[in-house]
Protein backbone atom coordinates (compact mmCIF):
# COMPACT_ATOMS: atom_id res chain seq x y z
CA UNK A 1 0.00 0.00 0.00
CA UNK A 2 1.03 3.33 -1.03
CA UNK A 3 3.10 5.42 1.87
CA UNK A 4 0.98 7.99 1.38
CA UNK A 5 -2.00 6.31 2.76
CA UNK A 6 -0.32 5.26 5.95
CA UNK A 7 -2.04 8.43 7.84
CA UNK A 8 -5.44 7.04 7.05
CA UNK A 9 -4.42 3.66 7.80
CA UNK A 10 -5.35 3.94 11.71
CA UNK A 11 -8.25 5.23 10.79
CA UNK A 12 -10.36 4.20 8.61
CA UNK A 13 -11.70 0.42 8.31
CA UNK A 14 -11.82 0.68 4.46
CA UNK A 15 -8.32 0.57 4.19
CA UNK A 16 -7.97 -1.85 6.65
CA UNK A 17 -10.00 -4.20 4.98
CA UNK A 18 -8.11 -3.16 1.89
CA UNK A 19 -5.23 -4.21 3.34
CA UNK A 20 -5.61 -7.73 4.62
CA UNK A 21 -7.11 -8.51 1.43
CA UNK A 22 -4.45 -7.55 -0.77
CA UNK A 23 -2.48 -9.37 1.97
CA UNK A 24 -4.04 -12.64 1.72
CA UNK A 25 -5.49 -12.34 5.03
CA UNK A 26 -8.69 -12.21 4.01
CA UNK A 27 -9.98 -14.10 0.92
CA UNK A 28 -12.26 -12.17 -1.31
CA UNK A 29 -13.29 -12.47 -5.03
CA UNK A 30 -11.61 -11.16 -8.20
CA UNK A 31 -14.92 -8.85 -8.30
CA UNK A 32 -14.43 -6.87 -5.08
CA UNK A 33 -10.88 -6.86 -5.27
CA UNK A 34 -11.64 -4.87 -8.57
CA UNK A 35 -14.09 -2.33 -6.80
CA UNK A 36 -11.56 -2.19 -3.88
CA UNK A 37 -8.88 -1.19 -6.39
CA UNK A 38 -11.08 1.85 -7.11
CA UNK A 39 -11.83 2.83 -3.98
CA UNK A 40 -7.66 3.07 -3.31
CA UNK A 41 -6.98 5.09 -5.79
CA UNK A 42 -9.50 7.66 -4.28
CA UNK A 43 -7.40 8.36 -1.31
CA UNK A 44 -5.27 10.12 -4.13
CA UNK A 45 -7.32 11.81 -6.41
CA UNK A 46 -7.46 15.82 -5.70
CA UNK A 47 -11.30 16.05 -7.16
CA UNK A 48 -12.27 13.85 -4.33
CA UNK A 49 -12.55 14.87 -0.37
CA UNK A 50 -12.05 11.73 2.32
CA UNK A 51 -14.50 12.90 5.23
CA UNK A 52 -14.88 10.08 7.75
CA UNK A 53 -17.13 12.01 10.20
CA UNK A 54 -20.45 10.76 8.59
CA UNK A 55 -19.60 6.92 8.13
CA UNK A 56 -18.26 7.16 11.64
CA UNK A 57 -21.40 8.55 13.43
CA UNK A 58 -23.33 5.70 11.15
CA UNK A 59 -21.04 2.77 12.94
CA UNK A 60 -20.95 4.37 16.55
CA UNK A 61 -24.74 4.61 16.29
CA UNK A 62 -25.40 1.10 15.05
CA UNK A 63 -22.89 -0.65 17.53
CA UNK A 64 -24.48 1.68 20.76
CA UNK A 65 -27.95 2.14 20.06
CA UNK A 66 -28.73 -0.76 17.62
CA UNK A 67 -29.11 -4.84 19.12
CA UNK A 68 -30.15 -7.65 17.70
CA UNK A 69 -33.88 -9.24 17.53
CA UNK A 70 -33.32 -12.80 16.37
CA UNK A 71 -31.62 -16.01 18.15
CA UNK A 72 -28.95 -16.72 18.33
CA UNK A 73 -27.73 -13.47 18.66
CA UNK A 74 -31.02 -11.31 20.20
CA UNK A 75 -30.50 -8.40 22.39
CA UNK A 76 -26.68 -8.05 21.96
CA UNK A 77 -25.42 -5.33 20.83
CA UNK A 78 -24.84 -4.89 16.94
CA UNK A 79 -20.97 -5.18 16.77
CA UNK A 80 -20.14 -5.09 13.13
CA UNK A 81 -17.28 -6.97 11.62
CA UNK A 82 -14.92 -5.33 9.50
CA UNK A 83 -15.67 -6.26 6.26
CA UNK A 84 -19.32 -3.86 7.05
CA UNK A 85 -17.59 -1.60 8.52
CA UNK A 86 -15.49 -1.27 4.98
CA UNK A 87 -18.53 -0.94 3.80
CA UNK A 88 -20.47 1.73 5.32
CA UNK A 89 -17.50 3.74 4.79
CA UNK A 90 -17.30 3.09 1.29
CA UNK A 91 -20.58 4.49 0.88
CA UNK A 92 -20.26 7.30 2.95
CA UNK A 93 -16.27 8.97 3.67
CA UNK A 94 -15.98 9.69 -0.47
CA UNK A 95 -17.21 13.11 -1.34
CA UNK A 96 -17.12 15.27 -4.17
CA UNK A 97 -18.26 18.84 -5.43
CA UNK A 98 -21.57 19.07 -7.02
CA UNK A 99 -21.11 22.35 -9.07
CA UNK A 100 -25.28 22.21 -9.48
CA UNK A 101 -25.82 22.30 -5.81
CA UNK A 102 -22.79 24.11 -5.31
CA UNK A 103 -21.84 21.87 -2.45
CA UNK A 104 -19.74 18.88 -1.02
CA UNK A 105 -22.20 15.43 -1.72
CA UNK A 106 -21.39 11.76 -1.24
CA UNK A 107 -20.10 10.67 -4.30
CA UNK A 108 -22.01 7.13 -3.92
CA UNK A 109 -25.58 7.45 -4.45
CA UNK A 110 -25.81 3.56 -5.27
CA UNK A 111 -25.34 0.43 -4.40
CA UNK A 112 -25.32 -2.87 -5.28
CA UNK A 113 -24.42 -5.22 -2.95
CA UNK A 114 -24.36 -8.84 -3.37
CA UNK A 115 -23.24 -11.44 -0.67
CA UNK A 116 -24.28 -15.35 -0.16
CA UNK A 117 -27.29 -16.13 1.75
CA UNK A 118 -26.93 -15.52 5.76
CA UNK A 119 -24.05 -13.29 5.86
CA UNK A 120 -26.41 -10.59 7.96
CA UNK A 121 -27.33 -8.42 4.86
CA UNK A 122 -30.58 -7.73 5.52
CA UNK A 123 -30.08 -6.88 9.49
CA UNK A 124 -26.92 -4.72 7.91
CA UNK A 125 -29.09 -3.09 5.35
CA UNK A 126 -31.57 -2.06 7.93
CA UNK A 127 -29.38 -0.81 10.71
CA UNK A 128 -28.17 1.41 7.75
CA UNK A 129 -31.64 2.74 7.09
CA UNK A 130 -32.30 3.37 11.19
CA UNK A 131 -29.04 5.27 11.10
CA UNK A 132 -29.87 7.47 8.16
CA UNK A 133 -33.21 8.27 10.03
CA UNK A 134 -32.15 9.28 13.77
CA UNK A 135 -28.31 10.78 12.02
CA UNK A 136 -29.27 11.72 8.80
CA UNK A 137 -31.47 15.36 8.42
CA UNK A 138 -34.35 16.55 9.42
CA UNK A 139 -37.63 14.91 7.06
CA UNK A 140 -35.27 11.66 5.81
CA UNK A 141 -37.91 9.69 4.07
CA UNK A 142 -37.09 5.77 3.70
CA UNK A 143 -38.58 3.33 1.67
CA UNK A 144 -38.23 -0.65 2.39
CA UNK A 145 -39.11 -2.55 -0.80
CA UNK A 146 -38.79 -5.85 -2.13
CA UNK A 147 -40.62 -8.34 -5.23
CA UNK A 148 -42.93 -8.95 -2.93
CA UNK A 149 -44.97 -7.68 0.71
CA UNK A 150 -43.27 -10.45 2.67
CA UNK A 151 -39.84 -9.76 1.73
CA UNK A 152 -40.11 -6.12 1.91
CA UNK A 153 -41.84 -6.24 5.90
CA UNK A 154 -38.64 -8.66 6.76
CA UNK A 155 -36.35 -5.61 6.53
CA UNK A 156 -39.42 -3.24 7.89
CA UNK A 157 -39.71 -5.43 10.44
CA UNK A 158 -35.61 -5.59 11.11
CA UNK A 159 -35.38 -1.91 11.39
CA UNK A 160 -38.28 -1.98 13.88
CA UNK A 161 -37.30 -4.60 16.20
CA UNK A 162 -34.28 -2.75 16.45
CA UNK A 163 -35.79 0.33 17.58
CA UNK A 164 -38.09 -1.19 19.99
CA UNK A 165 -34.78 -2.90 21.62
CA UNK A 166 -33.33 0.97 22.02
CA UNK A 167 -35.15 2.66 24.91
CA UNK A 168 -33.33 5.84 23.79
CA UNK A 169 -34.91 5.18 20.09
CA UNK A 170 -38.33 3.98 21.07
CA UNK A 171 -39.24 7.05 23.54
CA UNK A 172 -38.74 9.33 20.44
CA UNK A 173 -40.34 7.38 17.50
CA UNK A 174 -43.88 5.29 17.31
CA UNK A 175 -45.00 2.81 15.15
CA UNK A 176 -48.43 2.02 13.11
CA UNK A 177 -49.86 -0.10 10.15
CA UNK A 178 -48.33 2.62 8.21
CA UNK A 179 -44.69 3.08 9.00
CA UNK A 180 -42.46 4.59 11.79
CA UNK A 181 -42.64 7.89 12.51
CA UNK A 182 -40.81 10.83 15.03
CA UNK A 183 -42.93 11.81 17.72
CA UNK A 184 -43.92 9.23 20.87
CA UNK A 185 -47.70 10.42 22.40
CA UNK A 186 -46.45 8.79 25.92
CA UNK A 187 -43.28 11.31 25.64
CA UNK A 188 -44.19 14.50 23.68
CA UNK A 189 -41.69 16.89 22.23
CA UNK A 190 -43.12 20.21 21.36
CA UNK A 191 -40.67 20.81 18.64
CA UNK A 192 -37.02 19.95 17.29
CA UNK A 193 -36.03 16.54 15.62
CA UNK A 194 -37.57 13.63 17.69
CA UNK A 195 -40.94 15.27 17.67
CA UNK A 196 -44.06 15.63 15.55
CA UNK A 197 -42.89 18.36 13.95
CA UNK A 198 -40.07 15.68 11.62
CA UNK A 199 -42.13 14.89 9.03
CA UNK A 200 -39.43 11.75 8.25
CA UNK A 201 -40.78 8.20 8.12
CA UNK A 202 -39.55 4.95 7.11
CA UNK A 203 -42.21 2.38 5.03
CA UNK A 204 -42.34 -0.83 3.28
CA UNK A 205 -43.92 -1.51 -0.12
CA UNK A 206 -43.96 -4.22 -2.14
CA UNK A 207 -42.39 -3.58 -5.78
CA UNK A 208 -45.09 -5.34 -7.36
CA UNK A 209 -47.26 -2.48 -6.28
CA UNK A 210 -48.37 0.57 -8.36
CA UNK A 211 -48.74 4.13 -7.08
CA UNK A 212 -44.42 5.06 -6.17
CA UNK A 213 -44.58 7.53 -8.16
CA UNK A 214 -44.48 10.84 -6.31
CA UNK A 215 -43.12 9.34 -3.18
CA UNK A 216 -40.42 12.19 -1.99
CA UNK A 217 -37.43 9.88 -0.31
CA UNK A 218 -34.45 10.08 0.44
CA UNK A 219 -33.06 6.39 0.96
CA UNK A 220 -34.80 3.30 -0.28
CA UNK A 221 -33.20 -0.42 -0.80
CA UNK A 222 -34.66 -3.10 -2.33
CA UNK A 223 -34.16 -6.52 -0.95
CA UNK A 224 -33.60 -9.50 -3.10
CA UNK A 225 -33.89 -8.03 -6.76
CA UNK A 226 -32.76 -11.63 -8.09
CA UNK A 227 -36.73 -12.14 -8.13
CA UNK A 228 -37.53 -9.00 -10.44
CA UNK A 229 -38.18 -9.72 -14.03
CA UNK A 230 -37.60 -6.30 -15.02
CA UNK A 231 -37.03 -2.56 -14.02
CA UNK A 232 -40.31 -1.44 -14.17
CA UNK A 233 -41.46 -1.45 -10.44
CA UNK A 234 -37.38 -0.70 -9.88
CA UNK A 235 -37.55 2.60 -11.67
CA UNK A 236 -40.90 4.59 -10.07
CA UNK A 237 -38.58 4.10 -6.68
CA UNK A 238 -35.35 5.69 -8.54
CA UNK A 239 -37.28 8.44 -9.63
CA UNK A 240 -38.82 9.28 -6.45
CA UNK A 241 -34.99 9.71 -4.87
CA UNK A 242 -34.31 12.19 -7.72
CA UNK A 243 -34.90 15.49 -5.67
CA UNK A 244 -32.44 14.65 -3.14
CA UNK A 245 -28.72 16.36 -3.21
CA UNK A 246 -27.86 13.15 -1.98
CA UNK A 247 -30.18 10.22 -2.02
CA UNK A 248 -29.02 6.77 -1.10
CA UNK A 249 -30.11 3.62 -3.47
CA UNK A 250 -29.45 0.32 -2.08
CA UNK A 251 -30.15 -3.10 -3.72
CA UNK A 252 -29.37 -5.98 -1.94
CA UNK A 253 -29.51 -9.71 -2.87
CA UNK A 254 -28.08 -12.91 -3.63
CA UNK A 255 -27.49 -14.49 -7.20
CA UNK A 256 -30.79 -15.93 -8.39
CA UNK A 257 -32.31 -18.23 -10.89
CA UNK A 258 -34.45 -15.86 -12.59
CA UNK A 259 -33.45 -16.10 -16.17
CA UNK A 260 -32.87 -12.87 -18.33
CA UNK A 261 -34.30 -10.78 -14.86
CA UNK A 262 -33.16 -7.68 -13.85
CA UNK A 263 -30.18 -8.92 -11.94
CA UNK A 264 -28.81 -10.43 -14.91
CA UNK A 265 -29.14 -6.98 -16.47
CA UNK A 266 -27.42 -5.47 -13.62
CA UNK A 267 -24.66 -7.52 -13.27
CA UNK A 268 -23.55 -7.06 -16.68
CA UNK A 269 -23.49 -3.30 -16.48
CA UNK A 270 -22.01 -3.74 -13.02
CA UNK A 271 -19.06 -6.37 -14.62
CA UNK A 272 -18.38 -3.70 -17.11
CA UNK A 273 -18.00 -0.98 -14.92
CA UNK A 274 -15.35 -3.36 -12.74
CA UNK A 275 -14.21 -4.21 -16.28
CA UNK A 276 -13.28 -0.23 -17.49
CA UNK A 277 -15.44 -0.54 -19.91
CA UNK A 278 -18.54 1.14 -18.62
CA UNK A 279 -18.70 4.61 -16.67
CA UNK A 280 -20.75 4.78 -13.49
CA UNK A 281 -18.93 7.27 -11.25
CA UNK A 282 -21.97 7.18 -8.58
CA UNK A 283 -22.04 3.48 -8.27
CA UNK A 284 -20.86 1.63 -5.69
CA UNK A 285 -20.47 -2.19 -6.28
CA UNK A 286 -20.08 -4.51 -3.68
CA UNK A 287 -19.63 -8.26 -5.12
CA UNK A 288 -19.31 -11.21 -3.08
CA UNK A 289 -18.64 -13.86 -5.73
CA UNK A 290 -16.50 -16.77 -6.08
CA UNK A 291 -13.96 -16.70 -9.08
CA UNK A 292 -15.30 -19.99 -10.16
CA UNK A 293 -17.60 -22.67 -9.43
CA UNK A 294 -14.61 -25.83 -9.01
CA UNK A 295 -13.16 -23.73 -6.07
CA UNK A 296 -16.74 -24.32 -3.93
CA UNK A 297 -16.02 -28.31 -4.52
CA UNK A 298 -12.59 -28.56 -4.16
CA UNK A 299 -11.45 -25.91 -1.63
CA UNK A 300 -13.66 -24.83 1.57
CA UNK A 301 -11.31 -21.81 2.62
CA UNK A 302 -12.49 -20.32 -0.48
CA UNK A 303 -16.37 -20.02 0.71
CA UNK A 304 -15.45 -16.55 2.20
CA UNK A 305 -15.13 -15.36 -1.14
CA UNK A 306 -18.87 -14.91 -1.04
CA UNK A 307 -19.44 -15.75 2.75
CA UNK A 308 -17.57 -12.44 4.42
CA UNK A 309 -19.93 -13.51 7.36
CA UNK A 310 -18.61 -16.83 8.15
CA UNK A 311 -17.33 -18.79 11.23
CA UNK A 312 -19.11 -15.29 12.85
CA UNK A 313 -22.53 -15.06 11.21
CA UNK A 314 -22.75 -17.92 9.33
CA UNK A 315 -21.81 -21.33 10.60
CA UNK A 316 -19.25 -23.88 9.01
CA UNK A 317 -20.76 -26.68 10.04
CA UNK A 318 -24.32 -25.67 8.25
CA UNK A 319 -22.41 -24.57 5.15
CA UNK A 320 -20.50 -27.85 4.94
CA UNK A 321 -24.12 -29.54 5.20
CA UNK A 322 -25.26 -27.84 2.08
CA UNK A 323 -22.19 -28.78 -0.10
CA UNK A 324 -22.88 -32.46 0.67
CA UNK A 325 -26.34 -32.36 0.15
CA UNK A 326 -25.43 -30.73 -3.14
CA UNK A 327 -23.55 -33.18 -4.07
CA UNK A 328 -26.01 -35.45 -4.52
CA UNK A 329 -29.60 -33.39 -5.27
CA UNK A 330 -29.79 -31.55 -8.45
CA UNK A 331 -32.44 -29.44 -7.00
CA UNK A 332 -30.08 -28.60 -3.98
CA UNK A 333 -27.10 -27.87 -6.22
CA UNK A 334 -28.83 -24.87 -7.99
CA UNK A 335 -30.49 -23.51 -4.76
CA UNK A 336 -26.75 -23.83 -2.91
CA UNK A 337 -24.98 -22.80 -5.72
CA UNK A 338 -26.81 -19.68 -6.44
CA UNK A 339 -28.05 -18.73 -2.66
CA UNK A 340 -24.92 -19.76 -0.70
CA UNK A 341 -22.02 -19.05 -3.68
CA UNK A 342 -23.53 -16.39 -5.80
CA UNK A 343 -23.29 -18.55 -8.97
CA UNK A 344 -25.63 -17.91 -10.86
CA UNK A 345 -27.99 -20.88 -11.96
CA UNK A 346 -30.05 -21.52 -14.96
CA UNK A 347 -33.90 -21.35 -14.09
CA UNK A 348 -34.51 -24.84 -16.28
CA UNK A 349 -31.85 -27.01 -15.74
CA UNK A 350 -31.99 -30.73 -16.47
CA UNK A 351 -33.31 -32.60 -14.02
CA UNK A 352 -31.95 -35.91 -14.22
CA UNK A 353 -28.49 -37.53 -15.40
CA UNK A 354 -28.75 -40.61 -18.06
CA UNK A 355 -27.78 -43.01 -14.62
CA UNK A 356 -30.84 -42.19 -12.78
CA UNK A 357 -33.26 -42.33 -15.38
CA UNK A 358 -31.96 -45.51 -16.34
CA UNK A 359 -33.47 -48.94 -15.63
CA UNK A 360 -34.74 -51.78 -17.56
CA UNK A 361 -36.47 -53.52 -15.19
CA UNK A 362 -39.98 -54.88 -16.07
CA UNK A 363 -43.22 -56.39 -14.39
CA UNK A 364 -46.19 -57.75 -15.37
CA UNK A 365 -49.33 -56.13 -14.61
CA UNK A 366 -50.97 -59.80 -13.85
CA UNK A 367 -48.27 -59.72 -10.90
CA UNK A 368 -50.99 -57.21 -9.20
CA UNK A 369 -54.23 -58.53 -9.86
CA UNK A 370 -56.62 -57.82 -7.03
CA UNK A 371 -54.18 -54.68 -5.70
CA UNK A 372 -55.01 -51.09 -5.15
CA UNK A 373 -53.33 -48.24 -6.51
CA UNK A 374 -52.62 -44.45 -6.63
CA UNK A 375 -53.68 -42.56 -10.36
CA UNK A 376 -52.46 -39.60 -11.74
CA UNK A 377 -52.94 -37.69 -14.45
CA UNK A 378 -51.90 -34.92 -16.80
CA UNK A 379 -54.14 -33.83 -19.05
CA UNK A 380 -54.28 -31.43 -22.54
CA UNK A 381 -56.84 -30.86 -24.82
CA UNK A 382 -54.53 -29.71 -27.56
CA UNK A 383 -50.64 -29.55 -27.73
CA UNK A 384 -48.97 -31.47 -25.12
CA UNK A 385 -49.12 -35.34 -24.52
CA UNK A 386 -51.82 -36.11 -21.98
CA UNK A 387 -50.75 -38.55 -19.70
CA UNK A 388 -52.05 -41.16 -17.17
CA UNK A 389 -50.63 -43.88 -14.86
CA UNK A 390 -50.90 -45.62 -11.43
CA UNK A 391 -48.14 -46.60 -8.87
CA UNK A 392 -48.52 -49.71 -7.76
CA UNK A 393 -46.71 -51.72 -4.65
CA UNK A 394 -46.33 -54.81 -2.72
CA UNK A 395 -46.28 -55.45 0.92
CA UNK A 396 -42.76 -54.76 2.64
CA UNK A 397 -41.46 -53.86 -0.86
CA UNK A 398 -40.15 -49.87 -0.68
CA UNK A 399 -40.40 -50.06 -4.92
CA UNK A 400 -42.99 -48.53 -6.78
CA UNK A 401 -43.70 -50.57 -9.83
CA UNK A 402 -45.89 -47.42 -12.38
CA UNK A 403 -48.20 -48.30 -15.05
CA UNK A 404 -48.61 -45.65 -17.69
CA UNK A 405 -50.77 -44.76 -21.20
CA UNK A 406 -50.08 -41.19 -23.07
CA UNK A 407 -52.54 -39.62 -25.16
CA UNK A 408 -52.41 -37.41 -28.35
CA UNK A 409 -55.06 -36.22 -30.99
CA UNK A 410 -54.39 -37.87 -34.42
CA UNK A 411 -53.98 -34.25 -36.09
CA UNK A 412 -51.02 -33.33 -33.97
CA UNK A 413 -49.00 -36.53 -35.14
CA UNK A 414 -49.04 -34.79 -38.45
CA UNK A 415 -47.28 -31.59 -37.47
CA UNK A 416 -44.59 -32.98 -35.52
CA UNK A 417 -40.66 -33.33 -36.81
CA UNK A 418 -39.71 -36.29 -38.92
CA UNK A 419 -37.74 -38.03 -35.86
CA UNK A 420 -40.58 -37.25 -33.28
CA UNK A 421 -43.09 -38.71 -35.67
CA UNK A 422 -41.28 -42.05 -36.30
CA UNK A 423 -41.14 -41.97 -32.81
CA UNK A 424 -44.71 -41.82 -31.62
CA UNK A 425 -46.04 -44.08 -35.03
CA UNK A 426 -43.81 -46.78 -33.15
CA UNK A 427 -44.94 -46.06 -29.47
CA UNK A 428 -48.68 -46.43 -31.12
CA UNK A 429 -48.08 -49.33 -32.73
CA UNK A 430 -46.85 -50.73 -29.09
CA UNK A 431 -49.85 -49.44 -27.76
CA UNK A 432 -47.82 -47.38 -25.58
CA UNK A 433 -50.11 -44.31 -27.51
CA UNK A 434 -53.65 -43.85 -27.65
CA UNK A 435 -54.95 -41.72 -30.58
CA UNK A 436 -57.67 -39.52 -30.19
CA UNK A 437 -59.67 -38.87 -33.54
CA UNK A 438 -59.62 -34.56 -34.68
CA UNK A 439 -57.70 -31.77 -32.96
CA UNK A 440 -58.21 -32.66 -29.33
CA UNK A 441 -57.88 -35.36 -26.93
CA UNK A 442 -60.78 -37.43 -25.60
CA UNK A 443 -61.02 -37.47 -22.15
CA UNK A 444 -63.05 -40.39 -22.07
CA UNK A 445 -60.03 -42.37 -22.83
CA UNK A 446 -58.23 -41.33 -19.98
CA UNK A 447 -61.58 -42.88 -18.14
CA UNK A 448 -61.56 -45.59 -19.21
CA UNK A 449 -57.70 -46.38 -18.87
CA UNK A 450 -58.93 -46.71 -15.39
CA UNK A 451 -62.04 -48.54 -15.51
CA UNK A 452 -60.06 -51.25 -17.57
CA UNK A 453 -57.70 -51.78 -15.18
CA UNK A 454 -60.89 -52.76 -12.88
CA UNK A 455 -62.75 -54.80 -15.46
CA UNK A 456 -59.41 -56.46 -16.31
CA UNK A 457 -56.86 -57.21 -13.64
CA UNK A 458 -59.04 -55.77 -10.65
CA UNK A 459 -57.49 -53.33 -9.41
CA UNK A 460 -58.80 -50.38 -7.82
CA UNK A 461 -57.42 -46.73 -8.17
CA UNK A 462 -57.71 -45.29 -4.37
CA UNK A 463 -57.18 -41.81 -5.50
CA UNK A 464 -56.24 -39.97 -8.81
CA UNK A 465 -54.57 -36.29 -8.90
CA UNK A 466 -55.46 -33.96 -11.36
CA UNK A 467 -54.37 -30.68 -12.80
CA UNK A 468 -57.23 -28.77 -11.94
CA UNK A 469 -56.08 -26.16 -14.51
CA UNK A 470 -57.05 -29.05 -17.60
CA UNK A 471 -59.45 -31.25 -16.20
CA UNK A 472 -62.97 -29.57 -17.11
CA UNK A 473 -65.93 -32.20 -17.24
CA UNK A 474 -63.34 -34.92 -16.51
CA UNK A 475 -63.41 -35.18 -12.81
CA UNK A 476 -66.55 -35.15 -12.57
CA UNK A 477 -66.86 -38.03 -15.46
CA UNK A 478 -64.61 -40.11 -13.10
CA UNK A 479 -66.73 -39.57 -10.25
CA UNK A 480 -69.65 -40.64 -11.78
CA UNK A 481 -67.52 -43.97 -12.32
CA UNK A 482 -66.78 -43.72 -8.98
CA UNK A 483 -63.17 -42.68 -8.68
CA UNK A 484 -62.05 -40.44 -5.97
CA UNK A 485 -60.40 -37.32 -7.66
CA UNK A 486 -57.89 -35.36 -6.40
CA UNK A 487 -56.85 -31.67 -7.64
CA UNK A 488 -52.88 -30.89 -7.81
CA UNK A 489 -51.73 -27.86 -8.67
CA UNK A 490 -48.58 -27.50 -10.84
CA UNK A 491 -47.46 -24.91 -8.34
CA UNK A 492 -44.43 -24.90 -6.08
CA UNK A 493 -45.23 -25.49 -2.84
CA UNK A 494 -47.37 -28.41 -4.25
CA UNK A 495 -44.72 -30.06 -6.74
CA UNK A 496 -41.39 -29.87 -4.74
CA UNK A 497 -41.68 -32.31 -2.37
CA UNK A 498 -43.18 -35.08 -4.63
CA UNK A 499 -40.61 -34.27 -7.13
CA UNK A 500 -37.68 -34.19 -4.47
CA UNK A 501 -38.91 -37.88 -3.18
CA UNK A 502 -39.05 -39.11 -7.26
CA UNK A 503 -35.37 -37.71 -7.61
CA UNK A 504 -34.35 -40.16 -4.62
CA UNK A 505 -36.41 -43.08 -5.50
CA UNK A 506 -35.29 -43.03 -8.95
CA UNK A 507 -31.55 -42.14 -7.83
CA UNK A 508 -32.30 -45.23 -5.37
CA UNK A 509 -33.74 -47.18 -8.37
CA UNK A 510 -36.86 -47.53 -5.84
CA UNK A 511 -39.25 -46.76 -9.47
CA UNK A 512 -40.46 -49.54 -11.63
CA UNK A 513 -41.74 -47.80 -14.58
CA UNK A 514 -41.59 -51.21 -16.61
CA UNK A 515 -38.96 -49.57 -19.36
CA UNK A 516 -41.73 -47.28 -20.38
CA UNK A 517 -39.53 -45.40 -23.49
CA UNK A 518 -42.12 -42.48 -23.23
CA UNK A 519 -41.43 -42.26 -19.67
CA UNK A 520 -37.74 -41.92 -20.10
CA UNK A 521 -37.97 -39.38 -23.23
CA UNK A 522 -40.44 -37.44 -20.77
CA UNK A 523 -37.72 -37.68 -17.54
CA UNK A 524 -34.96 -37.19 -20.27
CA UNK A 525 -36.70 -33.43 -20.70
CA UNK A 526 -37.90 -32.40 -17.61
CA UNK A 527 -35.69 -29.28 -15.87
CA UNK A 528 -36.74 -28.32 -12.81
CA UNK A 529 -37.27 -24.69 -11.70
CA UNK A 530 -36.38 -22.97 -8.42
CA UNK A 531 -37.76 -20.71 -6.15
CA UNK A 532 -36.25 -18.52 -3.61
CA UNK A 533 -37.44 -20.64 -1.00
CA UNK A 534 -36.07 -23.82 -2.09
CA UNK A 535 -38.95 -25.33 -3.47
CA UNK A 536 -38.49 -26.92 -7.26
CA UNK A 537 -41.04 -27.46 -10.01
CA UNK A 538 -41.07 -29.16 -13.33
CA UNK A 539 -40.73 -27.16 -16.45
CA UNK A 540 -39.19 -27.69 -20.06
CA UNK A 541 -35.48 -27.57 -20.07
CA UNK A 542 -34.93 -24.05 -22.04
CA UNK A 543 -34.67 -24.32 -25.26
CA UNK A 544 -36.38 -27.20 -25.66
CA UNK A 545 -39.86 -26.08 -25.57
CA UNK A 546 -41.58 -28.43 -28.14
CA UNK A 547 -40.27 -31.79 -26.12
CA UNK A 548 -42.76 -33.09 -23.78
CA UNK A 549 -42.76 -33.55 -20.12
CA UNK A 550 -46.18 -34.73 -19.64
CA UNK A 551 -44.95 -37.99 -18.04
CA UNK A 552 -42.59 -37.19 -15.58
CA UNK A 553 -45.75 -34.33 -14.46
CA UNK A 554 -47.34 -37.58 -13.87
CA UNK A 555 -45.38 -39.34 -12.15
CA UNK A 556 -44.69 -35.92 -9.67
CA UNK A 557 -48.76 -35.75 -9.41
CA UNK A 558 -49.34 -39.26 -8.46
CA UNK A 559 -46.38 -39.00 -6.01
CA UNK A 560 -47.90 -35.79 -3.96
CA UNK A 561 -51.51 -37.90 -3.43
CA UNK A 562 -49.06 -40.68 -1.97
CA UNK A 563 -47.45 -38.17 -0.11
CA UNK A 564 -50.71 -36.73 1.38
CA UNK A 565 -52.07 -39.92 1.61
CA UNK A 566 -49.23 -42.49 2.46
CA UNK A 567 -50.51 -43.99 6.02
CA UNK A 568 -54.04 -45.21 4.46
CA UNK A 569 -52.75 -46.52 1.23
CA UNK A 570 -50.16 -48.67 2.75
CA UNK A 571 -52.94 -49.98 4.73
CA UNK A 572 -54.70 -51.02 1.42
CA UNK A 573 -51.25 -52.52 0.40
CA UNK A 574 -50.89 -54.53 3.22
CA UNK A 575 -53.91 -56.05 3.28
Amino acid sequence: MNKKLYPYLQHSHLLQYISKCKSGEILVGQELMKMLDKLLEHFEDPNIKIDFEGAHKRIKFIETKCRHFEAPFAGKPFKLELFQKAFIEAIYIFKIYDDEINKWVRKYQDVLFLVGRKNGKTPLISAINLAEFFIGEMGTKILCASNDYEQADLMFQAINAMREESPSLEKVTRKNIKGIFFGNPKRPKKKGKFSYRNKGSIRKISARTGAKEGRNIKVAAVDEVHELKDNSSIMPIRQALSTQDEPLYIELTTEGVVNDGYLDERLKEARRVLNGELDRPRWLIWLYTQDNEQEVWQDESTWVKSNPGLGVIKKWSYLRNMVEEAKVSKSMRVFVLSKDFNIKQNNAQAWLTPDDIQNEEVFDLEEFRGCFAIGGVDLSRTGDLASARIILMRPGDNKKYTYQKYFIPESKIEKLNKEDRNRFEDWIRKDLVVVSPGNENDFSLVTKFFVTLYQDYDIRVFKVGYDRWSAGYWSKEMEDYGFDTVPVRQEFSSMSEPMKLVETDLKSKLINYNNNPIDKWCLENTALEVNGKMEIRPVKVQGQEDKKIDGAVTLIIAYRVYIDNRSEFMQLVGR
